[in-house]
């Protein structure tokens, strides 16, 4: 699944336009906690997080995840976006709650985690 595919799906907007779509999608994730994400993220993973500052970016940056996702409608902290604009990173936002968006991701096949 590409990163528009999962926009679609989540009935999310790209707060970051600049960015392409494209990158696939290949897990989900939904952790608050930085240093355990730090740990666990993966390529290719969608994380759900209410977190809006600039580690945020970084650490899905380093894990080279496909998307970041802001559940609920939360705004990202604006030097936040710019820097995801800056490393290419997609990041969504949704009405949906993260228990919503992760439903929707393991209905539509996406793993917890990459296996």
């Amino acid at each position: 699944m590409k990163v528009a595919e999962l926009k679609e799906l989540l009935s999310a907007e790209n707060v970051t336009p600049s960015v392409a779509m494209e990158a696939d999608v290949t897990c989900g994730y939904t952790c608050d906690l930085l240093s355990w994400v730090m740990a666990h993220g993966d390529s290719g993973m969608a994380w759900v997080t209410v977190q809006t500052h600039m580690n945020v970016i970084a650490v899905a940056v380093l894990a080279e995840m496909a998307c970041v996702i802001m559940p609920e409608n939360i705004d990202m902290e604006k030097a936040s976006l710019d820097k995801a604009v800056e490393e290419g990173l997609c990041v969504l936002k949704t009405p949906l709650s993260a228990y919503e968006i992760c439903g929707r991701m393991a209905a539509a096949g996406l793993p917890g985690r990459n296996p």
